[in-house]
């Protein structure tokens, strides 16, 4: 599909929105977003918090997430190894896009009132 016309009060030029989407369109991406703004977290941390996602599909999310500089990752030489991941400058700017998301499913999905 080829959209040629834009909306410039919500989009400045045809593919900002899509630019985005290919960040966080992922599912789960969105979640493990939302934990992460409390702070560092263990991969079996984000595991336990965001659900029946599966190891794989989290690592995978992980690794796109640290492609585009939302996300670090920082591993500790100890006994047993750890990594934590933490949002970058980058992926705390996205706090008004998943508040907003938030919002708005409280305003229209029943489950969340």
């Amino acid at each position: 599909m080829n959209f040629t016309s834009v909306n410039p009060i919500l989009e400045p030029k045809v593919g900002c929105i899509a630019a985005t989407m290919e960040i966080i369109g992922n599912k789960w991406t969105a979640l493990i977003l939302r934990d992460l703004f409390s702070g560092p977290k263990r991969f079996c941390e984000l595991e336990r918090s965001v659900g029946t996602i599966n190891p794989r599909t989290l690592s995978q999310r992980l690794d796109d997430l640290e492609a585009h500089n939302i996300i670090t990752r920082e591993s500790f030489a100890e006994v047993p190894p750890r990594t934590e991941y933490t949002l970058t400058s980058k992926g705390e700017e996205l706090y008004p896009v998943l508040q907003q998301m938030a919002a708005w499913g409280a305003k229209y999905d029943k489950n969340c009132l």
